[in-house]
């Protein structure tokens, strides 16, 4: 498993959270998501056999919000 930590431009509620956490959790590859409203961050682990971290950058992206930068370890 690898972890990858993405800084969000900005989460402004708990619904964009529970929007975030719950497409990434269902998300093939995916074995956790969380959401860290006070800093905007998601921190997510994966099966790197199954999915790339670029990968979760898309699927975040593609909700409409604005990956920053990101972590991988």
């Amino acid at each position: 498993m690898k972890k990858a930590e993405f800084q969000l431009e900005t989460v402004t509620c708990p619904s964009c959270i529970k929007k975030i956490e719950s497409t990434l959790n269902k998300t093939e590859g995916v074995d956790s998501a969380k959401v860290l409203f006070s800093s905007s961050k998601v921190k997510a682990e994966f099966d790197e056999s199954k999915i790339s971290a670029e990968k979760i950058k898309e699927v975040i992206s593609n909700l409409g919000y604005s990956v920053l930068s990101s972590k991988i370890s």
